[in-house]
């Protein structure tokens, strides 16, 4: 599916990964997708996101809030959601760990899996649901019989698999997704 890539969406996908690792060698989600489109700002994805209202560091933020792990795997809006009933998340992470020691609630690391003699990690540097967008952009991109893939189409991808990250804290910023779609359909075709 790649080969069909351009360079940028090529690009794209590289600071996807680069953005994952930054954070700790979570999977690439599409939050980092949807950062990383908007590290190219002459890309047409980049414009129209720019275009629409969005700043790159409010959607940071907002990732961030979403993602922070206090100990046991949860946001800080879920441990928010938490103590509003009356449960002291942090009490119990501090009796989870004197039980069973520190770290008992981090989540495990994939054990390497042996194939042809090499290494491989299960899973891969992908998440379900940023496969899931990558895999729609190349739909779109024939829905639009387009002969490439670009920026648009994963940004298309992202917003069409519609359940990640990506697509929320772009809804919590006030963006319509539905019209963002019309707005990358008409720039695409002006631009082609």
């Amino acid at each position: 599916m790649f080969e069909r890539f351009t360079d940028r969406a090529r690009t794209v996908v590289r600071r996807a990964i680069e953005e994952a690792r930054a954070e700790g060698q979570r999977p690439v989600d599409t939050e980092h997708l949807l950062l990383a489109l908007l590290a190219d700002p002459d890309a047409l994805a980049a414009r129209v996101l720019t275009d629409a209202g969005v700043s790159v560091g409010d959607l940071r933020a907002r990732i961030a809030r979403h993602t922070a792990d206090d100990g046991a795997g949860l946001g800080a809006a879920d441990a928010a959601a938490l103590r509003e009933i009356g449960i002291d998340l942090a009490a119990i992470v501090a009796r989870i760990e004197e039980s069973f020691g520190p770290d008992a609630l981090r989540a495990a690391v994939p054990a390497p899996r042996r194939r042809w003699g090499l290494k491989r990690y299960v899973g891969g540097p992908f998440s379900p649901r940023s496969k899931k967008a990558l895999e729609l952009s190349l739909r779109e991109a024939l829905r639009l019989r387009h002969r490439h893939i670009g920026t648009e189409h994963i940004l298309l991808g992202l917003l069409r698999e519609g359940g990640g990250l990506g697509a929320l804290v772009l809804a919590e910023v006030g963006v319509d997704l539905d019209d963002l779609r019309r707005r990358v359909e008409v720039a695409s075709r002006t631009a082609a």
